[in-house]
């Protein structure tokens, strides 16, 4: 596989793909990639048994490399385990992540090649759907406990709708936008911003590693625009509605939960505990939305709940999985 020309652009950029026992979806991705300016595609096999090996092995070249994980390490891992290897082996100036489900619209790496990136250290892409929707579950937003504006938003009860970004700044004629959390789908993190905030949290395993990443890089002075015509395509059957979502399998209801917890303390600071009554009783109240499976996330959630607030990373996910199974 032959490289691609960027003409006067000698940026070095590479893309990593996490995946887990999707391959056709990562057929997509990475066909996908291979049609972009990207400079090298690096794909984190966690442990996938569909296949998604011999196939990456058959693919390998000067543009494709990867790695495959002998366990399920999660998002959090796969991208934290990436994001090490591929800084140490290439050393690129820019590295762009994205879930095996996510990505790049055609053209949107050119559209990245051409701004300006001079006052910014991440870059987060407009993430749609397939079908052209905005993709709810990856709305970039300014924190509102540090941002007067959003807060009273927030409190007048808009909801998320009071510190996630408008419909209108999607727009691809809106100007690049300040944000403090964008999700690991379509964003573009520079030399000096992984070197400063480090790694993902391998331990979060899956949900909440983006927020907990970006809010820890906006801690450390580092800057992440939101840029409309750099656009990402997320073909995702999880969908973020009003009340939440409704998690499946149900040992996903622990990682949500205990890692929005932990996400909630970083960005709250010392509002954190004065917003845990409300959010527990918010969250308590999904049991009706399980069905049969109340009980189950009742007993999830409140293990969820227990680990967040004493910040406890160690479970394993066997672990996870056997209490999810049997329900204590």
């Amino acid at each position: 596989m032959a490289a691609i020309a960027h003409g006067d652009d000698d940026l070095h950029i590479a893309a990593i793909v996490v995946t887990h026992n999707r391959l056709e979806q990562l057929r997509l991705t990475v066909a996908r990639l291979l049609d972009e300016p990207v400079d090298h595609i690096f794909v984190f096999d966690n442990a996938s048994d569909d296949g998604t090996a011999e196939w990456l092995s058959a693919q390998a070249g000067p543009r494709l490399s990867f790695r495959r994980s002998a366990q399920n390490l999660g998002g959090a891992g796969g991208f934290s385990h990436a994001l090490q290897e591929v800084g140490q082996r290439l050393d690129p100036d820019w590295m762009v992540v994205m879930d095996d489900d996510g990505r790049p619209a055609t053209g949107a790496l050119a559209a990245f090649r051409a701004m300006d990136r001079a006052e910014w250290d991440a870059v987060g892409a407009a993430v749609f759907t397939p079908s052209g929707e905005i993709c709810e579950m990856n709305r970039p937003y300014r924190n509102p406990f540090w941002h007067l504006r959003e807060f009273a938003r927030t409190l007048r009860g808009k909801g998320r709708g009071g510190f996630h970004l408008q419909d209108q700044a999607y727009r691809p004629d809106a100007p690049v936008t300040e944000v403090d959390m964008s999700s690991f789908v379509g964003l573009f993190l520079s030399r000096k911003a992984v070197r400063r905030a480090g790694l993902p949290d391998e331990r979060l395993f899956i949900y909440g590693d983006d927020q907990l990443y970006t809010l820890t890089m906006r801690r450390r002075g580092l800057r992440i625009a939101f840029a409309p015509k750099v656009r990402f395509e997320h073909d995702t059957q999880a969908r973020q509605a009003a009340g939440g979502l409704v998690l499946r399998p149900l040992w996903k209801v622990y990682y949500m939960y205990r890692n929005a917890l932990i996400a909630y303390r970083v960005a709250a600071g010392p509002w954190f505990w004065p917003l845990v009554p409300l959010l527990l009783v918010k969250w308590r109240r999904k049991a009706r939305d399980y069905g049969s499976d109340a009980a189950r996330f009742r007993h999830l959630l409140d293990l969820a709940i227990r680990d967040g607030l004493a910040r406890r990373l160690d479970r394993s996910h066997a672990e996870v999985l056997k209490i999810a199974e049997n329900g204590q």
